[in-house]
């Protein structure tokens, strides 16, 4: 159980405000659209976008498995959040 709060809460939190979610939002404002249409449609691409990660994660684990992958992503999220901080000083 501990595994499954984990990942839920993590791309929970990861979602939260990004532009998939904002499109979301931008359909659902739309007067002539049927909401549960809207929250049907993203939630299948969601599932569909969630089972592609998971079978490519999976052979990446099968094939990749000598490479740090963790660390791997983890300096890929630290640089980009480095370039995007960078970014708004720069801006400034």
């Amino acid at each position: 159980m501990t595994a499954f709060f984990t990942v839920f809460v993590t791309v929970f939190l990861a979602e939260l405000g990004d532009k998939t979610q904002l499109a979301t939002l931008l359909f659902a404002s739309d007067g002539d659209r049927n909401k549960w249409f809207v929250f049907f449609a993203a939630a299948a691409a969601l599932t569909a976008s969630t089972a592609i990660a998971v079978m490519v994660g999976a052979a990446a684990e099968r094939w990749l498995s000598m490479l740090p992958l963790k660390m791997i992503a983890g300096l890929g999220f630290v640089a980009i959040g480095a370039w995007m901080i960078l970014g708004h000083f720069q801006r400034a």
